[in-house]
């Protein structure tokens, strides 16, 4: 397993994902103090001296968990890579001057922010979802690759979780997470069968007490299954997964979504991947159609984060203890 020393506080192979308009400091904190790696984006703080204050606070709480005697999970920071960030830099300073252990890029990897990580003793994972970025990514020398696959929500992509480890795995050695339909302790368990070293888990953490979406999302994803989740491009204008009931209810047909960039969505505040700009001036993104992954149907309640990862520890134990004791069919 190559999982990082630092990571020796886990008590579960899983990384809570940064969520946009999900993730704030409760969810990240309460996620860590129960042993597994809390995370949110950066541009879910509206300017970046609100990010400054955000870190301050985690990095107050964590370190009074530590004076009662806790030891937590490692944090981490979502950045947007893209050139349409204008806070790229000055979001980057701040992770730099707070050390965050964990800083997980998207939308392109470049070697100065992973040596400037890197100066502080930090880590940079990114998130992939072919072998080809995968490959551009390695070769800026980040620590981890998260590998986005089909059934994911978000700006999920389209290959099989099987082919697109093992794709990877054929010229990557270090930390590999997959993130796709992961809900239970025994996706997470088999996501280590498959060859990868954590879990990178999203959907399951939006259904929390802690999580900063609205009750009416929240309840949502209590009632959907796979069947309700949309995969389209019509949405954000990169493919991403949405819940049918939550496109319905903006007034669009699921079933007929224009091309993207047809139709206007203005009154609908829904975001475009592409334009992070708007979404860092207005936080708008993603507000009214609301993201899930196939593995909803897995869902149905909403517990504190702590009691999630008490369940999802049960269930990993569970499910590896039953593998050891069977061995592999037909073996």
């Amino acid at each position: 397993m190559a999982v990082p020393a630092s990571f020796h506080n886990l008590r579960l192979p899983v990384v809570a994902a940064p969520m946009f308009l999900t993730s704030g400091p409760d969810l990240v904190v309460a996620c860590c103090e129960a042993g597994v790696l809390g995370t949110f984006p950066a541009l879910n703080q509206r300017t970046s001296a609100g990010l400054d204050e955000w870190l301050t606070t985690i990095e107050a709480r964590l370190a009074a968990f530590r004076a009662r005697g806790g030891a937590p999970a490692p944090y981490g920071v979502n950045l947007i890579m893209h050139k349409t960030n204008p806070r790229l830099q000055a979001d980057l300073d701040l992770l730099v001057k707070h050390r965050v252990p964990l800083v997980i890029t998207s939308l392109g990897a470049a070697r100065d922010v992973v040596d400037a990580v890197h100066g502080y003793g930090g880590l940079v994972f990114h998130d992939v979802t072919t072998a080809r970025h995968a490959r551009k990514a390695a070769e800026a020398g980040v620590d981890g690759l998260i590998a986005v696959a089909a059934g994911a929500g978000g700006h999920a992509g389209s290959w099989n979780p099987l082919a697109l480890v093992r794709e990877i795995r054929r010229f990557f050695d270090k930390t590999l997470l997959l993130a796709g339909c992961i809900s239970t302790g025994e996706d997470i368990a088999a996501a280590q069968m498959m060859g990868a070293d954590l879990a990178y888990m999203g959907t399951r953490f939006i259904a929390t007490r802690e999580s900063l979406v609205p009750q009416s999302y929240k309840d949502m994803l209590t009632a959907a299954g796979a069947a309700d989740i949309v995969y389209t491009a019509s949405i954000s204008s990169l493919p991403a997964s949405f819940l049918r009931q939550s496109i319905a209810a903006a007034g669009l047909d699921p079933d007929n979504l224009a091309p993207p960039g047809a139709v206007d969505l203005s009154h609908i505040t829904q975001p475009h991947a592409a334009d992070i700009e708007a979404a860092a001036s207005t936080h708008k993104a993603w507000r009214d159609i609301w993201s899930a992954g196939q593995g909803v149907g897995a869902i149905d309640d909403l517990p504190p984060a702590a009691e999630l990862v008490e369940r999802l520890m049960g269930e990993y134990r569970q499910a590896a203890a039953a593998f050891n004791r069977n061995g592999a069919p037909f073996l």
